[in-house]
């Protein structure tokens, strides 16, 4: 059984058991988060959300929280001295599927 699920302005497939990694979600390590915005489930029996279906909820565990590699944001504008150099490093949950609830 699978699911897609909507976070983070961006669709994931999960399965049972599965390690994700999302946009941050606030929540502490080792704490359970349910996910209501269950576009399909898929398995046996084949649900399609209009957007969403109705009554399914996915949980997950987080088992992490943290903040990906720097990138470097670098801006250039020949011949008119302009240039700016930034960094960033974008903050991530890790999460493990728990159950999948249609």
């Amino acid at each position: 059984m699978y699911a897609i699920i909507e976070t983070g302005g961006k669709q994931v497939k999960v399965v049972e058991g599965q390690e994700i990694f999302v946009e941050k979600v606030n929540a502490d390590v080792d704490e359970t988060v349910t996910f209501d915005n269950v576009l399909f489930v898929g398995g046996d029996d084949v649900k399609v959300g209009t957007p969403l279906v109705e009554g399914a909820t996915v949980t997950a565990k987080v088992a992490q929280q943290g903040r990906r590699k720097k990138i470097t944001v670098f801006k250039y504008k020949p011949k008119k001295n302009y240039s700016r150099k930034q960094g960033h490093r974008q903050p991530y949950t890790k999460l493990v599927i728990d159950k999948i609830n249609a």
